[in-house]
């Protein structure tokens, strides 16, 4: 059953980039809503336009043509500042290349957004260690992402992403660089915290375990949605 409070909207969203002067058509005309408390994958072959999506709908990148709204505010209505801090409130991102900082231990690049966002060092301290725990990473506290694994700097940013309890995690193959079983562990977390709490989870995904967990799968081909299909 879907809930009525809209989370995302888009509207005709079209993404043409240039490639040596010839356009590229990466998303045509999408229509696409996400409600609160979806668990979604955006689903389709390389160059289908999911990460494009993704970064559309999070405002980090802007359409050619169409509108985006999020929480009901249309972003091309939005000051830097406001898409800024409405990022930095409502949204976890979990991206393909880490975006960890190179300079900053595990638990200071997990615990970042939060001093953004003005919580206090002694909550900070007690959700970095349980959300470490909770995602296989307890005792790495004070290591650098270049000490860590691939797997282990994916798991640094899906803590990152989770721990200030956004409503919207937004996450481009979060298990790309994962074992199955740490793949797994982590998805069975995002679905319960889904469940328990209502966050909204969409994902762009090659992975069948996230295809197989999903409520929803939005099928993109060519820039355009070929299906969107409800499991429930």
């Amino acid at each position: 059953m879907k809930n009525s409070e809209i989370v995302i909207k888009t509207e005709n969203v079209t993404k043409i980039y240039s490639d040596n002067g010839i356009p590229v058509h990466a998303l045509r005309g999408v229509d696409l809503t996400i409600h609160k408390g979806e668990f979604t994958a955006i689903v389709g072959p390389s160059g289908s336009g999911k990460t494009t999506l993704l970064n559309i709908i999070s405002g980090l990148d802007m359409p050619t043509e169409g509108r985006v709204w999020l929480n009901n505010k249309l972003i091309s209505e939005m000051s830097g500042k406001e898409l800024s801090d409405f990022r930095r409130d409502h949204i976890g991102f979990i991206f393909q290349a880490y975006n960890l900082i190179p300079v900053l231990t595990v638990e200071e690049n997990v615990e970042y957004i939060m001093l953004l966002q003005g919580v206090p060092k002694e909550e900070r301290h007690k959700r970095v260690v349980e959300i470490l725990k909770e995602v296989g990473l307890e005792g790495f506290e004070h290591r650098f992402p270049t000490q860590l694994s691939g797997g282990q700097q994916q798991r640094v940013a899906i803590a990152r992403a989770m721990v200030a309890n956004p409503s919207l995690i937004l996450a481009d193959e979060p298990t790309a660089n994962l074992d199955s079983q740490t793949g797994s562990a982590l998805l069975d977390k995002m679905r319960e915290l889904n469940e328990r709490t209502g966050m909204t989870f969409v994902f762009s995904t090659h992975d069948q375990m996230i295809m197989e967990r999903a409520k929803r799968l939005v099928v993109l081909k060519d820039g355009h949605i070929e299906k969107d299909l409800w499991k429930e």
